[in-house]
């Protein structure tokens, strides 16, 4: 049920560049850059980019927002027939409302060595004890993904260096 980068195809890639492009608009806001899209056939049903300090909510995350704003596009709480595209792997959280949307398919570009939920610490997307399996598709900008989290997290060191920033984590 996964698929490698080897069998992607052009739709993927640029579906991944409008979740990049929210990554970006996050990066820009002083959010830990991770954006997302949801895809019905070719159309965006819904967008997100994490949002956790602006809206000091844990659960602000770029996943979750996207799959409520596609909710709310199609009137519909479940997203059968779409897609998840995803800058960096999702974690715990947003693994499980990916399942409990009943989404398709997930496709990701960086894997998150620390909280990845959808292959490298856990694979709940696809844990034949739950009642949905998602199509995984990994790694895909992977590199573009991981260079904008790494750029964030180096201007977070040295802000937090010379006083200006918060907490570095990351």
């Amino acid at each position: 049920m996964s698929s490698s980068l080897d069998a992607l195809s052009t739709p993927h890639r640029l579906a991944m560049k409008a979740a990049l492009r929210e990554a970006e608009m996050a990066f820009e806001e002083g959010e830990v850059p991770v954006g997302a899209v949801v895809m019905r056939g070719t159309q965006v049903v819904g967008r997100g980019h994490n949002m956790v300090e602006r809206l000091q909510d844990p659960t602000a995350h770029a996943e979750l927002l996207a799959l409520t704003a596609a909710c709310s596009t199609l009137g519909t709480k479940v997203l059968e027939g779409c897609t998840l595209y995803v800058t960096l792997e999702p974690c715990p959280m947003c693994a499980g409302a990916i399942v409990w949307s009943r989404i398709d398919r997930l496709v990701f570009g960086a894997f998150d060595e620390k909280a990845g939920a959808a292959s490298t610490l856990y694979n709940i997307p696809q844990d034949p004890r739950l009642n949905h399996r998602v199509e995984i598709v990994s790694g895909v900008e992977a590199e573009r993904s991981a260079d904008l989290l790494r750029a964030f997290f180096a201007r977070r060191r040295v802000e937090a260096a010379s006083g200006d920033g918060g907490p570095v984590d990351g």
